[in-house]
């Protein structure tokens, strides 16, 4: 049976199918592979928040990381580790159609580094 998606999703990034498989990949990464991919997931959001104007200074962008790390939730999987819980939080605060576009970039990256760690 199809799997399907609406706004009931139970995460918030299941109520898109390339998000939800581009999150769910990172998710059964190691540990340093899904800090690399923060990393440069971290540096996406931001170029695509400044392309979109709603960075509009260095505030923006600190408020933006800055967001949901106060809160005490610790039982998603990328709570372990700050970078990755960042990365995530940013992504969440994003709006919806540019989480869509963020996530093809993401789906990309993570099989471009898996694909890198197999060779090495």
């Amino acid at each position: 049976m199809k799997e399907e998606y609406s706004n009931n999703a139970r995460r918030w990034y299941d109520q898109d199918p390339v998000l939800s498989q581009a999150v769910e990949t990172l998710e059964n990464t190691d540990d340093e592979t899904q800090i690399r991919v923060s990393l440069n997931l971290i540096k996406i959001i931001i170029e695509h928040n400044i392309e979109d104007e709603k960075f509009s200074a260095i505030e923006d962008i600190i408020s933006a990381v800055g967001s949901g790390i106060g809160d005490e939730r610790k039982g998603r999987w990328y709570d372990i580790d700050t970078t990755v819980r960042t990365a995530m939080n940013m992504l969440q605060n994003c709006p919806a159609a540019t989480q869509h576009i963020i996530a093809k970039e993401m789906a990309k990256l993570v099989v471009e580094t898996i694909k890198k760690d197999d060779a090495d």
